[in-house]
């Protein structure tokens, strides 16, 4: 008596995106809700310290603007990038990725450039003539920069993935994971350049 073996069949690929895009993001939500709370106490940290007085009160490098212009001008790319993927279109989208890439190199630079000039003004991180202040806001900075260099090394494995034609528009997940890390670092900046504008 013959047996019939019946060859079971794996989920199929639009499936598997759709369950990976079902634990990938949740995930990464809950890694930006937890950055967000480690910035929500630093700034808090920032007005109490201020509060208690033997506080510096410094102006943020002309530069400052010059990083917030850079890092929206990188957001405006990644949206770029995002549109081409859906439309198929794998070399726009690796142009645009490797554009925003560069442009959080040139963030990164600003970055650099403006702790020069406060070093400049007289304010340290830490030392003999540091101050609160300077060292808060050196702090929230370099926390900053951290995270920022996670999301350059999500998007020069993005780029790489693009470039060997691992998305199109019906499997973007890495893309889009890349450009929600990447707008969130975005407004994250915004929000901490307002805060140490305004509060002094």
């Amino acid at each position: 008596m013959s047996t019939v073996k019946i060859k079971k069949e794996g989920p199929h690929k639009a499936e598997l995106i759709e369950m990976r895009k079902k634990t990938a993001k949740p995930l990464l939500w809950i890694g930006i809700v937890s950055i967000v709370m480690l910035f929500a106490g630093l700034t808090s940290a920032y007005v109490v310290r201020a509060d208690n007085g033997n506080w510096l009160v410094f102006h943020l490098p002309p530069i400052t603007i010059i990083s917030t212009g850079v890092i929206i001008a990188s957001s405006l790319t990644m949206i770029i990038a995002q549109f081409a993927i859906k439309k198929d279109n794998i070399k726009l989208a690796s142009l645009f990725l490797f554009i925003t890439f560069i442009l959080g190199l040139a963030f990164t630079y600003t970055q650099y450039a403006g702790w020069k000039e406060l070093t400049g003004q007289g304010i340290y991180f830490l030392g003999k003539y540091s101050n609160a202040s300077g060292s808060f806001l050196y702090l929230i900075a370099v926390m900053h920069l951290f995270h920022l260099f996670g999301g350059l090394i999500a998007l020069l494995i993005t780029l790489t993935k693009c470039l060997r034609n691992r998305y199109s528009s019906q499997d973007s997940l890495g893309i889009e994971l890349a450009a929600i890390y990447w707008h969130f670092l975005d407004v994250l900046w915004i929000y901490l350049f307002l805060f140490l504008y305004f509060f002094r």
